[in-house]
């Protein structure tokens, strides 16, 4: 089985003081982990990056489009370009992995409850073994629920049903 850390818009944008997302530098201090633990282990690490229409605060050449300073690819890294919620839709990001063998997608990313969720049933209907890292995803507050609360919800949802939740310090490549 071939393994592959993925990162879903870690981007600068994602960090909106009036919006900030749940646990979010430490969410990404822990996807860091997972990258420099990744990129040891040789596995392969594919960025997923938001392209928003229109005036989207996620526009290239927009301050909120850039991934956070502390995530930056490295040449050996893929980045997947998307401008819907799931990264499978309307890009080649599948076939990216299956060119690399890849069978098993370690997903990361924000936001927990629109893109991260996208992505893992993308996956999941394409067959891929998927493990959601419980504390490496986040998304901000809503009218109705706190971030804290559907990053909750989207690990349980997605334990058992889509794939296996386990925390950053349990990964291995």
């Amino acid at each position: 089985m071939t393994k592959a850390l993925v990162i879903i818009d870690v981007q600068k944008g994602m960090f909106d003081p009036n919006c900030p997302p749940y646990d979010g530098e430490a969410v990404v201090d822990r996807i860091a982990a997972l990258i420099a633990k990744a990129r040891a282990a040789r596995a392969p690490v594919f960025f997923v990056q938001h392209h928003g229409a229109g005036d989207h605060p996620f526009q290239p050449r927009k301050p909120g489009f850039p991934f956070h300073d502390k995530l930056t690819p490295q040449p050996a890294d893929d980045v997947t370009v998307k401008h819907r919620s799931s990264a499978f839709h309307g890009t080649d990001f599948d076939a990216k992995l299956k060119r690399a063998g890849i069978d098993h997608l370690v997903i990361t990313g924000m936001q927990s409850e629109y893109c991260v969720t996208s992505a893992i049933r993308g996956a999941y209907e394409r067959d891929y073994r998927i493990t959601l890292v419980s504390d490496a995803h986040s998304t901000g507050d809503t009218k109705v629920a706190k971030g804290g609360h559907i990053v909750a919800i989207v690990n349980d949802t997605t334990r058992g049903s889509f794939g296996d939740v386990i925390a950053a310090a349990e990964i291995a490549f």
